[in-house]
């Protein structure tokens, strides 16, 4: 595997201008043209999952261009303990509530286990409800050279596609959660993979738990953009689930995750002061009282 040395990789600037996904004026819908078009210009950008209208307005109005209503709902949000029992119905009840909280991201929604994996015309029924019911603009399955004919179907029938390869969370059963890429065939396979999904017609792979200096080798091969997660600087975006980001998950955090915030404590503290004051008779006063 080829590496560079950090004085040969090239520096990427933030993006500049009108046309940059973060900082920049496009007042739209951002598509997956602009995400091409932001790989040209070496440009990086954030994505975040959301899961609710409330929490995906306040992203919105912070400028994260694009925003992943992931299956990862099923830990956050729905009591699972996997992704694996999330169903498209619930994908899409809450693809449409992201949607319906935004007006500038683009919205990919996730594919859920089960949804896609029969072969490339169950995918399409199944993106198909994502794009129409919930209006996402983009939709992301897992799955290298395996699913290569789900994405070129769905690509063909004009459904953008976001891959994921590297540790696929609906194949925790058979995988774990554990480092992919180490060893140089399973390096050689995940790259097989990354020219498989670009072959297809993905407009951008997820890099999910990977070595740096592969990702890195994977983000110079593409022509499409990288988005990394535990994969190290060189993607050409980095993705955070929102609840470990802003510290609302609770637990051991994965090394590649950065805590932003700690709301876990933020809302506990407010929660016992809140009961402390009912409990007390202090709340509500007067001034909270209808007359």
């Amino acid at each position: 595997m080829t590496q560079l040395s950090a004085a040969q990789t090239p520096q990427r600037k933030p993006a500049e201008g009108n046309r940059a996904l973060y900082g920049g004026k496009i007042n739209r819908r951002i598509t997956v043209r602009d995400i091409t078009a932001a790989k040209e210009r070496g440009e990086k950008w954030p994505m975040l999952t959301a899961y609710d209208a409330m929490t995906a307005s306040v992203f919105d109005e912070s400028g994260i261009p694009v925003m992943l209503v992931g299956d990862s709902a099923g830990n956050c949000h729905l009591g699972y303990e996997t992704t694996v029992p999330v169903t498209l119905d619930e994908m899409t009840m809450l693809s449409a509530a992201v949607v319906r909280g935004t007006s500038r991201a683009l919205i990919v929604g996730d594919l859920p286990f089960g949804s896609y994996q029969e072969g490339p015309v169950q995918a399409l029924r199944s993106a198909t409800r994502l794009v129409k019911e919930a209006g996402v603009g983009a939709v992301k399955l897992e799955g290298g050279e395996r699913s290569h004919e789900q994405i070129r179907l769905l690509v063909e029938s004009g459904i953008p596609v976001m891959a994921h390869i590297g540790l696929t969370p609906q194949s925790v059963n058979s995988m774990g959660y554990r480092v992919q890429g180490r060893g140089e065939e399973a390096a050689q396979q995940l790259l097989r993979d990354a020219k498989a999904v670009q072959d297809a017609g993905a407009f951008a792979v997820v890099l999910e738990l990977v070595p740096a200096e592969l990702a890195a080798e994977v983000t110079r091969t593409l022509h499409i953009p990288t988005v990394g997660i535990g994969a190290g600087p060189d993607t050409d975006a980095q993705v955070l689930v929102w609840t470990d980001m802003l510290g609302l998950t609770g637990g051991r955090m994965p090394k590649f995750v950065k805590q932003y915030a700690d709301l876990r404590k933020v809302m506990g503290d407010a929660a016992k002061a809140y009961a402390e004051d009912v409990v007390g008779g202090t709340f509500p006063e007067d001034e909270h009282s209808v007359h």
